[in-house]
């Protein structure tokens, strides 16, 4: 209750002392936000500054700018926000974050610069505009935040610092990203730009694999993006349209798309009247088991899109690993000796982009991991439409993004364990493996639904032979 007040409070300290909200600051103005003495887990305290339109004289959310503080991992963090209704859209400190104590200043100084200040004028984050005529700060319509001068010239804009969101209107030049930070994860997921394709990443560390991606026909290349009302569109050098990602739903405009920080999709969204929140009209991915982080690493995403773990069997305490539980995290010093590779039935990766040989076969193939220190995981694959005699060998340095596939695809998925996990193998390579655990959730429904049929066709039995001997 007492965190709730000390928000409210916050807002109305900062509306009486600079009145209400309008979508300008002109130099000279300074604004302070209090950071709270205690440290309170989920804390958020925002004061809004700006805004472009009035949400209680329009049926769509407008655009409103916040000075912000959030706790975060036992500090409290300070940033410039800009809000379409309730969802944050961009924030200054999505890549840095700037943590403080005590209080937060956000200034437009006399010369230009908009910064934000901790005490004793310690700067946590600038716009480094220092003479360049910068006279004010303004929202604009399409929700981007700007320096203009006393000629209405742009010298700052936030279009051209993107995070996790692309609103309408703006453009995104190749080469150039959205990015987006899960929560209790060193990972994090990228949307780039590319020349031949706009594509959807999962970084870890110096690792990156691609799980999506868009091109446009014919080999065209892409030199800039653009979201137009009806999705997102892809433009050439001589800015011709060349493709477009189109939103299935055309009655309501496009508002913005964005990079979820927990799933890693993408998604194109408007506002939807009935429900008064913003909806999905278009997601590159539909199905859950299709996310690259669905289940936790060496987890298996199934048919019923759940996740199970691969369970791991030693020889000599017959223990049972959940996932990585026993799994190093390095294989790196051990030698060959001391690994093996372990086959998953009727499973993949959705991860790609990994390294590739041409025409090696699958115990070359595992081979090849277990030479690699760094290689923890294998997908080898037989025939393509192209070559259906073909064979391709594919190296991980990552163990994630795998689900259940139907069998007879020509896939075969090796990950590297500690060597004595399995019982039998086929080849001194690879190890063959009863994938006993996928599809427990779905074997398990299909034996109760089994059973419950079989108990009502034998209690049906009974009562017709009951009914039959009490006639007779």
């Amino acid at each position: 209750m007492k965190l709730y007040l000390y928000i409210i409070l916050i807002l109305i300290l900062v509306m009486i002392n600079h009145g209400s909200c309008d979508s300008t600051i002109h130099v000279g103005h300074r604004v302070s936000l209090a950071i709270p003495l205690e440290y309170n887990d989920g804390f958020i305290g925002r004061a809004f500054l700006m805004d472009y339109g009035d949400d209680t004289k329009q049926i769509e959310p407008s655009f409103r700018v916040a000075l912000s503080t959030e706790a975060n991992k036992g500090k409290y963090s300070c940033s410039l926000e800009v809000f379409l209704g309730d969802v944050k859209v961009w924030n200054s400190g999505h890549y840095s974050k700037f943590y403080t104590s005590d209080v937060c200043f956000l200034e437009l100084t006399e010369d230009g610069d908009l910064q934000l200040k901790g005490p004793k004028n310690r700067m946590g984050w600038r716009t480094g505009t220092s003479g360049q005529g910068v006279e004010r700060l303004q929202i604009l319509r399409t929700g981007n935040l700007v320096l203009l001068d006393v000629l209405n010239q742009i010298k700052w804009q936030s279009f051209n610092f993107p995070t996790d969101v692309m609103l309408w209107g703006q453009r995104l030049d190749v080469s150039t990203w959205l990015t987006s930070f899960p929560r209790n994860t060193t990972s994090f997921y990228t949307f780039e730009i590319l020349y031949n394709k706009v594509a959807l990443y999962l970084n870890s560390g110096r690792l990156k694999y691609s799980y999506w991606e868009f091109k446009p026909s014919k080999n065209r290349n892409i030199t800039f993006v653009e979201l137009g009302s009806n999705g997102l569109e892809l433009f050439d050098d001589k800015h011709k349209k060349i493709a477009q990602i189109i939103a299935s739903w055309k009655v309501q405009p496009v508002r913005f798309l964005a990079l979820g920080n927990r799933t890693g999709n993408l998604g194109i969204y408007f506002y939807s009247s009935t429900t008064r929140k913003f909806e999905a009209s278009f997601q590159a991915l539909n199905t859950t088991c299709d996310l690259p982080l669905a289940c936790k690493p060496y987890g298996i995403c199934t048919f019923s899109n759940s996740c199970s773990c691969i369970v791991l069997l030693t020889k000599k305490s017959h223990m049972v690993s959940d996932c990585n539980e026993r799994v190093p995290s390095r294989f790196c010093g051990g030698g060959t000796t001391q690994v093996e590779m372990l086959e998953l039935n009727d499973v993949v990766t959705v991860l790609k982009d990994a390294p590739k040989r041409i025409n090696v076969t699958k115990t070359t193939c595992a081979n090849l991991c277990l030479n690699d220190c760094k290689c923890v995981a294998a997908l080898h694959s037989y025939g393509n439409y192209d070559d259906p005699s073909s064979e391709q060998c594919s190296l991980y340095y990552l163990v994630a993004g795998i689900k259940q596939v139907e069998k007879g695809l020509g896939l075969s998925y090796m990950v590297k364990v500690p060597k004595g996990t399995s019982y039998h193998h086929n080849n001194p390579s690879v190890k063959k493996w009863v994938l006993i655990v996928v599809g427990v959730v779905d074997g398990l429904i299909i034996i109760l639904v089994l059973g419950g049929l079989v108990y009502y066709l034998v209690h049906k039995r009974r009562n017709n032979l009951q009914g039959t001997n009490n006639d007779t």
